[in-house]
């Protein structure tokens, strides 16, 4: 079981593993594409064979995801703890976590994330293809792929200008404009780093928001409230009134002039 907590880095996690399955595991390369007959009129019908192959494909891309979901299911719950949970805040928090988790990895890390691991994955990887008999081949199959994990994991959050969202973060409309909202008000900022509530780094962190739910946050919760406890759109839509009005406004549509 994924606790809440780590649900993001596991689909980082995830979507690092899937990369080396669908690699190994690639989809049969599809028949071309049906052409138009003269004069715009459309071709033949496709052959059944043609027809019998997009199921394959389709069968196959099914059993890829739940390939790669059992695998994941699998290691990630077995990895440590700073591993599992590991992110840009915690590795400033922590030196020695920076240390740990750099690549090349030494022998000690490397058997601190492999240990653990159930026997499955070795006879499952061994199963598909994936790995030999060799002792090292485990390590030299899955290393790159906590490298890969681990950089995205703990990645600085982005300068807020380029984290632009297509739609509000609150209420999910697309075909408004949006504002940034200072997830941490500039007007706490003082006060935030008086109190140790955030990291300096944090004091820049935006959320892209309609100019209704931007409102309505404002008119809900205070500065200070915001800054210490609402600091997230994850935080915010906790809130049943922040809930409520999302529900409510995202209904509202209108045509553009």
């Amino acid at each position: 079981m994924i606790s809440p907590e780590e649900e993001a880095n596991y689909d980082i996690f995830r979507d690092c593993l899937s990369n080396l399955v669908m690699r190994k595991l690639a989809v049969p390369e599809r028949s071309p594409r049906k052409k138009r007959g003269p004069k715009g009129r459309k071709a033949p019908d496709a052959p059944v064979e043609h027809v019998r192959e997009t199921r394959q494909e389709t069968e196959i891309a099914d059993d890829l995801g739940d390939f790669i979901d059992y695998l994941a299911s699998e290691i990630f719950p077995s990895l440590p703890l700073d591993l599992r949970t590991l992110s840009y805040s915690s590795i400033k928090a922590d030196s020695a976590l920076s240390t740990k988790y750099s690549d090349p990895f030494p022998q000690s890390t490397i058997d601190s994330i492999l240990n653990p691991l159930p026997p499955s994955v070795t006879d499952s990887l061994i199963s598909y293809g994936f790995l030999d008999d060799h002792p090292s081949s485990l390590s030299q199959l899955l290393a790159p792929i906590f490298i890969a994990y681990i950089e995205a994991s703990a990645a600085a959050p982005p300068v807020w200008s380029s984290t632009r969202a297509s739609a509000c973060e609150i209420c999910d409309r697309d075909w408004i404009p949006l504002t940034y909202h200072h997830l941490i008000p500039r007007s706490t900022h003082e006060r935030v780093m008086k109190r140790g509530w955030h990291k300096e780094w944090e004091l820049e962190k935006v959320a892209w928001l309609c100019r209704a739910c931007h409102s309505f946050v404002h008119r809900a919760v205070g500065n200070e409230e915001l800054a210490r406890e609402f600091y997230s759109v994850e935080k915010l839509l906790g809130r049943e009134d922040v809930k409520g009005f999302a529900g409510w406004v995202r209904r509202v549509r209108w045509k553009s002039r």
